[in-house]
């Protein structure tokens, strides 16, 4: 039994160290880019030989053209990203509600309609969106992108909340109505204070969601000072002698919140997104 699971540990680490590298290496090469001076940037060195935070400081000032609204639009992507998981969340926490809790007709149909959306490459949706937003007059404004977005993580999180939803007791739900709880006070007071590690990690998903996205953004919003950071970053691939060091440090800085949002909601997006995985 000891030899077996040995066995198996050296199995996983055989195959999870190649996946770690692979995965470690872009974030590698991304500072070692954004640590170095623009002569020595593509210099092939593991490690600069004099790091340097001036692109850091290029970024900061707003000291290249293609970063003259930096502030901004890292605002605009601040902005999307909240709006996005916000609006989610509360979209997709009371359809899990209908669906699970108060058992409305047609609601799992309607969830699973939902669901089969993804089956469909958001790409191929691009089109169809963009047009929507044209009839409606929302292009170069950032509710269409916000709007967009909502669209594509509603479905999977409302997944996520019913099937977390689905654990809860229902004689929790029986002896608050005994009490005489409406079904607003039922949503508030019972099944939105047991739900708090799916919320935040729902919240989280589409937040995270939001933020990177670039497709939409690229299609959606034109203006200098609407678009978002990730749709302005891809400028600097336009040009013929693009900065790659002060793109690299961009990128990072870029990188910075998403990954102190994750790690701050870790135990809540592991225990929250297989909420309902396994059933006892």
């Amino acid at each position: 039994m000891k030899l077996k699971t040995v066995t198996r540990e050296a199995q996983l680490l055989l195959v999870g160290i190649p996946v770690l590298i692979w995965t470690l290496l872009p974030i590698y090469h991304l500072a070692v880019f954004a640590f170095s001076a623009r002569d020595t940037a593509t210099g092939g060195h593991l490690w600069p030989a004099h790091p340097t935070l001036d692109n850091f400081a290029t970024v900061f000032g707003q000291k290249h053209y293609y970063l003259n609204h930096f502030w901004q639009q890292m605002g605009n992507s601040l902005m999307v990203a909240v709006a996005v998981g916000a609006i989610t969340l509360f979209v997709a926490t009371c359809a899990a509600f209908a669906i699970s809790r108060l058992r409305v007709r047609g609601g799992r149909t309607v969830m699973n309609l939902a669901l089969f959306t993804y089956f469909i490459p958001a790409a191929f949706l691009a089109v169809p969106m963009y047009k929507t937003m044209a009839t409606y007059g929302l292009l170069n404004n950032r509710w269409s992108l916000i709007l967009a977005m909502v669209t594509i993580a509603t479905p999977y999180c409302i997944w996520v909340l019913k099937q977390a939803s689905d654990k809860l007791p229902f004689e929790l739900d029986e002896a608050a109505r005994i009490d005489g709880a409406s079904p607003l006070q039922l949503f508030r007071l019972v099944y939105v204070p047991l739900m708090v590690p799916s919320l935040v990690a729902v919240g989280t998903y589409a937040l995270l969601l939001a933020w990177n996205e670039y497709l939409y953004g690229f299609l959606l919003l034109s203006a200098e000072t609407d678009i978002t950071l990730a749709v302005a970053l891809g400028n600097f691939l336009a040009a013929d002698d693009s900065p790659w060091e002060v793109l690299m440090a961009t990128g990072l800085v870029y990188a910075a919140p998403p990954a102190a949002i994750y790690y701050t909601f870790k135990r809540y997006m592991v225990s929250g997104l297989t909420a309902g995985a396994v059933k006892s």
